[in-house]
């Protein structure tokens, strides 16, 4: 019988086709509700997936990915992803939510009990993909420090590479404040006894005395521990300095194969740096990244891209590879690179809600046929989902 594979999707806006708000099944005048956020991942849910992730950031959306642009034919503008994930939750009850954390320009002192409260609010099913900021649009919002500012053709120089290194640096430092936040309640610190008055043992609640060149965070929370310990810590991976992140500090990695070869060398360097930060023993899960345009018809799928690239005037290219078929097609490319290491995969829908109920209603039950996906859940919280302890808190006495 082969290992089960987990499953997750990504939801952004319409899709993540440019064009995707402008079909005929999308819903462009409710993307900025909450019924629409609960109908997409009430969707997900039933395919019982593991997990969705909700993209955030904090400049609008842009074709570039180094620089805002000026159109107006695109989607623009999002709900901040961890109230969506917070108004979702209470509605769901299987499905992880991960919404999307910009860690450079956000405090992990807020963020640390935002989340702690998603934990809560979801019975166990919290986590967040960390995020850095290299965009001068962004820091401009703040104002606090300037950008470097430089262009995509320098971006493997040592000068940049440098501060591509401090930012994912920072981002180290960041997941580390929050978890030591979450642990900074022990897990009985709340005695609630009416009869003798007390409701906290203050002795199980611990400064964290976290000091570093980016935060000096003193603590306790004032959220007690979350339900899962500590909520899955994600992070997406593009080269050998986010890997870096994804092996000394996550749960969890999102990475971009191109295909079979490419995976099985993105998961060999994530395994062999992970063993560099002392975690060789401890389950850090790699799934690897794919925007999907599904149909029954391979050829209606290749025939609805180049629709939806006609009519954004430009072809669809992402840092993730696009496949584009059948979901037949899928679960064997999704097999093939299993093989190659990656214990899961992030599905990122070209269109909603088309793409999402393609791999809900035809990819899950073709990978529950070949034994590859379960057909319940299984787990309460999204730790246990996704295989992993739950962890001891560091200040708690033996």
């Amino acid at each position: 019988m082969p290992e089960p594979l987990h499953l997750a999707v990504a939801l952004d806006g319409a899709g993540w086709h440019p064009a995707a708000w402008r079909e005929p099944d999308a819903r462009p005048a409710d993307l900025f509700t909450a019924g629409y956020w609960v109908d997409l991942v009430r969707e997900a849910e039933r395919g019982l997936l593991d997990l969705v992730t909700l993209e955030d950031a904090l400049s609008l959306q842009s074709d570039d990915p180094w620089t805002p642009d000026e159109r107006t034919d695109r989607v623009r503008g999002r709900l901040d992803a961890v109230q969506v994930a917070a108004r979702v939750a209470p509605l769901t009850r299987g499905i992880g939510l991960v919404p999307t954390a910009v860690v450079t320009h956000t405090e992990p002192f807020h963020l640390s009990k935002a989340l702690a409260t998603l934990d809560y609010v979801s019975t166990g099913r919290a986590g967040v993909r960390v995020k850095v900021s290299s965009s001068a649009a962004e820091y401009a919002h703040f104002g606090r420090r300037e950008a470097v500012a430089f262009d995509r053709s320098s971006y493997d120089s040592p000068e940049v590479q440098r501060v591509v290194r401090e930012l994912f640096d920072e981002a180290a430092d960041w997941v580390e404040v929050v978890r030591r936040l979450w642990d900074s309640w022990e897990d009985d610190a709340e005695i609630r006894d009416v009869a003798t008055g007390r409701f906290v043992d203050r002795e199980k609640l611990h400064y964290v005395d976290f000091t570093g060149p980016h935060f000096s965070v003193r603590g306790p929370s004032i959220t007690p521990r979350p339900p899962q310990g500590q909520p899955i810590v994600t992070a997406l991976a593009h080269a050998t300095v986010p890997y870096d992140l994804v092996a000394r500090s996550a749960d969890l990695g999102f990475v971009t194969p191109r295909d079979a070869a490419d995976a099985a060398a993105i998961v060999g360097e994530i395994r062999g740096l992970q063993q560099q930060a002392g975690r060789a023993e401890e389950t850090v899960h790699v799934f690897g990244d794919l925007v999907v345009v599904l149909d029954d018809d391979p050829a209606a799928a290749a025939a609805r891209l180049r629709r939806l690239d006609d009519v954004a005037g430009s072809e669809y290219s992402s840092d993730a590879r696009v496949f584009t078929g059948s979901a037949v097609q899928l679960a064997d490319l999704l097999e093939e690179w299993t093989a190659a290491g990656l214990t899961g995969f992030r599905l990122r829908p070209a269109t909603l809600p088309h793409d999402l109920l393609q791999v809900t209603g035809r990819l899950v039950p073709e990978l529950q046929r070949r034994g590859l996906f379960r057909t319940e859940y299984e787990a309460t919280t999204l730790r246990e989902q996704l295989g992993l302890p739950r962890p001891a808190n560091r200040y708690a006495t033996v």
